[in-house]
């Protein structure tokens, strides 16, 4: 792995670990085991390398949501897929996690990138529980959208129970509710 990939990989650990605002340039090089004058070689700052691990860190998260959500199944096997999916219930979303963080909301540059993936996973669920409303899986009163939206409500609540009670039981209960939802709706 190359210097700026070091850099890049720390600073997406560190988001995860301890948000924008709880590392430093100096935390992120001891990780990435990098000189000061290698970071701002490859990056103007703090800001643009965080950029860059945040943009990293979705373009992941879509791959592999992706893999899930157009895979082979029904609707419901694929979005069952996509709640029961492996997580670290108790580190939480890495995306998800920025939103809590000052530094990242009021940086519009910094919030961007989290936005458009949520933006991106409500499209794609709703367009995974439109075609399955579609072929008559679910009831044709079924609201993609708002759907889309519940679904990704859960998977983040169930973050905030899990490490709440510090159980990850707690997000599986989450997760097993909604599709016990879905199924439900399913005819």
């Amino acid at each position: 792995m190359d210097t700026a990939d070091r850099l890049i990989e720390s600073t997406r650990e560190l988001l995860w670990e301890r948000g924008y605002v709880g590392m430093s340039p100096k935390v992120i090089m001891a990780r990435a085991d990098v000189g000061q004058g290698s970071m701002y070689h490859h990056f103007r700052g703090k800001a643009d390398l965080a950029r860059t691990a945040i943009d990293r860190t979705a373009a992941q998260m879509r791959a592999d949501v992706s893999a899930l959500l157009d895979g082979p199944g029904t609707a419901t096997e694929r979005i069952t897929a996509y709640l029961r999916r492996d997580r670290d219930a108790l580190m939480g979303c890495p995306i998800g996690r920025l939103t809590q963080d000052p530094g990242v909301v009021a940086d519009p540059d910094l919030r961007g990138p989290v936005d458009e993936m949520f933006r991106w996973l409500r499209e794609n669920l709703a367009r995974v529980v439109g075609e399955g409303r579609d072929r008559g899986e679910f009831d044709e009163t079924l609201d993609p959208d708002r759907t889309a939206a519940m679904i990704a409500a859960v998977v983040q609540g169930g973050y905030v129970l899990a490490k709440a009670a510090n159980d990850p039981e707690a997000f599986d209960q989450a997760v097993e509710g909604a599709v016990a939802l879905l199924a439900a709706q399913a005819g």
